[in-house]
């Protein structure tokens, strides 16, 4: 089972069926879902990956909180780290959010294309930050867990 599948039913259903009156927080959401969290925000925790896939690198995403989002004209991730900007457009054009059994938190999945020199810098740099940046919404992730000395 993938990371992301797992991520999804750990969440549970796409749709609500009974909705708990639940106080949502970045803590309730690390410990509701089992893998590590790539960086946190506010109110909303990023879950992410590198990935290929015949030739072609993603940095595939998953947002849980409450951003909450429906697009047809994409987003924008921008990576900053030490001496390090990169910028990132998502790879599709259209996508949305879906809720969550917990009232408030929706779950998002973004993924951005990236070029093979690009994936490696990313792998061999320092990342402090990440500004997700779709329609009116701007949020910014503080990285997490990264320990890497470039």
């Amino acid at each position: 089972m993938s990371f992301f599948t797992k991520l999804k039913s750990a969440l549970g259903n796409s749709k609500p069926s009974e909705t708990k009156a639940v106080l949502d927080t970045v803590e309730a959401i690390t410990n509701d879902i089992e893998h590590d969290p790539y960086a946190i925000s506010d109110k909303n925790v990023l879950y992410a990956g590198l990935n290929e896939l015949g030739g072609y690198y993603f940095f595939q995403t998953v947002i849980v909180g409450n951003f909450h989002v429906k697009t047809k004209v994409g987003g924008q991730l921008i990576m900053i780290g030490k001496n390090f900007e990169l910028k990132l457009e998502s790879d599709s054009v259209e996508f949305e959010s879906d809720p969550t059994d917990v009232k408030g938190r929706s779950i998002t999945k973004i993924d951005f294309q990236i070029e093979e020199e690009d994936a490696a810098k990313i792998t061999n740099s320092k990342l402090n930050e990440l500004v997700l940046t779709c329609k009116k919404h701007e949020i910014t992730f503080s990285v997490i867990n990264d320990n890497k000395e470039n």
